[in-house]
């Protein structure tokens, strides 16, 4: 199995629409670990590490978010994989 990890900036209407929260869901769902957090520019920062079939999935299901977010597109990139145990929110950057 390959684990990896991929460092996402989603953008778009995301914040105040409860995209952490189903962010947080959905990466515990699919048992990956990591980390989302709001940036100031008003988009969504998330690092998702796992499988590479459920980091894969997420970054799919990203794309729709929430049912009020409107995500218009997400960057991604593969980093170095960072050994997190689980997956939370985090303070705004």
């Amino acid at each position: 199995m390959t684990i990896l990890a991929r460092h996402l900036t989603i953008l778009g209407r995301v914040q105040g629409v409860f995209y952490r929260n189903w962010a947080v869901e959905t990466a515990r769902g699919l048992n990956l670990a990591g980390w989302v957090r709001n940036r100031m520019d008003g988009s969504v920062e998330a690092l998702v590490e796992g499988p590479r079939d459920a980091v894969e999935r997420f970054v799919l299901l990203a794309r729709q978010g929430p049912p009020a977010a409107q995500v218009a597109r997400i960057e991604a990139e593969d980093v170095a994989v960072g050994g997190h145990e689980s997956f939370q929110k985090r303070p705004t950057a």
